[in-house]
């Protein structure tokens, strides 16, 4: 693994506020050689601490109007019902994220629509008739004042 010093935390928020910024604009934004920067960045991706490089999507441009986070209870907790309820959500395109979680359900979604009619057909007739759904729970985003996601 990479030497996580303060360079590299700091190499690490640059290249998160802009992952598309040549090595020059982030060596000096870090106080190093273009070089030395250069090889940083090349340790941490070969050290699998950067996973990639990510497009940030206007939403609005996309068609994209609803965001909403959503918790999932199941009503059997066996491997192969979370199994079963995690392939159904790897093949829907509105479920952004997927997260296991603990707590009183097993899941929580990140989906992203069109609008509300296209929101509730998916969770009616999507998500509601999977047979290890029991609950549903959902918080629709009214805004997004902090948003590190990339």
């Amino acid at each position: 693994m990479a030497k996580l010093d303060e360079i590299n935390h700091r190499i690490l928020r640059e290249l998160r506020r802009d992952g598309r910024q040549s090595n020059l604009d982030l060596a000096e934004r870090v106080g190093l050689s273009p070089s030395a920067c250069l090889r940083r960045v090349q340790d941490l991706e070969r050290a699998g601490v950067i996973k990639g490089y990510r497009a940030v999507l206007d939403q609005g441009q996309l068609g994209i109007g609803f965001l909403a986070y959503v918790t999932v209870g199941l009503n059997t907790h066996t491997k192969a019902s979370q199994e079963a309820f995690e392939r159904a959500v790897s093949r829907a395109p509105q479920v952004t994220e997927c997260h296991n979680i603990t707590g009183t359900v097993e899941y929580l979604l990140r989906v992203e629509a069109e609008d509300l009619a296209a929101y509730k057909h998916w969770h009616t007739e999507v998500l509601g008739v999977l047979p290890q759904v029991q609950s549903i729970t959902t918080f629709v985003v009214m805004g997004s004042p902090k948003d590190l996601r990339a």
